[in-house]
């Protein structure tokens, strides 16, 4: 019996095709809740290979709840004319977040890493966060605009949404930056200690940027948490303290995770909609 076109099989494991399952299994015109609608995926295709494994399963979910993000963040943009555009990122593997800016800052972040390893056996070693979030504003607007907002999870529009982060690299300033976000399913443990890790090095990383820019009054960056359930114990675990904010008595000590969001719904995507994607400075 042929495989469904979103499996595909390495000798006697299955592996899941993420791009064709979610184009296949998922609808925007779907109103159940996120994570209801990525276990009614796993359960389909569990009736279509009943022994595909946990893992395989497990495996794709983050980046289903990624691309549903992303077709909402970039039609709520579309829909405002342009604004804060919150854009999927790659794995750290395949680009370097560094290259999201200009070219001084770019070079900035070069020489901090040249300068961390030569001075001492340590490297500056960074994850990339699972989105950025960028003040696109009108101007650069007209350039992505045509593209129109989407209807449906087809390969094209998921194509795109991997690859939008390309129209804005080597664009982002100190002024136009607004930050990035994490986005998991759920926060196991392990995660509640990676997600403030990389806030606090994002932030860190920034704070450098200003002192070399010789910026008196930076607007600061953001740094967000979304998941399909947040419970309070995420909330307390989460509210740590960017680890560079307590080396000074200059100023008082910044959260490494600004605000942790239950996204799971229109509810929850509209609360993060109106909070983080909107220009209040």
């Amino acid at each position: 019996m042929s495989l469904p076109v979103y499996l595909s099989s390495q000798g006697k494991r299955l592996r899941i095709r993420s791009k064709e399952a979610f184009s296949e299994l998922f609808s925007p015109r779907c109103k159940a809740p996120f994570i209801e609608q990525i276990n009614a995926a796993d359960q389909r295709i569990r009736r279509d290979a009943p022994n595909i494994s946990q893992g395989a399963l497990s495996n794709v979910h983050g980046a289903w709840y990624e691309w549903i993000l992303g077709f909402h963040f970039w039609n709520h943009f579309v829909e405002n004319g342009g604004g804060i555009l919150a854009v999927k990122l790659p794995n750290v593997s395949s680009f370097d977040v560094a290259d999201l800016f200009e070219k001084d800052l770019r070079d900035y972040i070069f020489d901090l890493r040249q300068k961390v390893a030569k001075a001492s056996n340590v490297e500056l070693v960074t994850s990339n966060p699972d989105f950025f979030l960028c003040d696109v504003g009108q101007k650069n607007f007209s350039a992505l605009r045509d593209r129109g907002p989407m209807t449906d999870y087809s390969s094209e529009n998921i194509v795109f949404l991997d690859n939008l982060f390309k129209s804005l690299t080597g664009f982002c300033n100190l002024d136009n930056i607004e930050g990035f976000m994490a986005s998991k399913t759920s926060f196991r443990p392990d995660r509640r200690l990676q997600i403030p890790h990389e806030g606090s090095l994002m932030k860190a990383i920034y704070a450098h940027l200003v002192t070399r820019d010789w910026i008196l009054s930076p607007r600061g960056l953001k740094y967000y948490a979304v998941a399909c359930k947040v419970g309070e114990p995420d909330r307390r675990a989460l509210k740590t303290v960017a680890t560079h904010s307590i080396v000074t008595v200059a100023d008082l000590p910044k959260a490494a995770v600004d605000e942790v969001f239950e996204v799971n719904d229109s509810g929850g995507l509209r609360r993060f909609l109106e909070t983080a994607l909107v220009n209040h400075r």
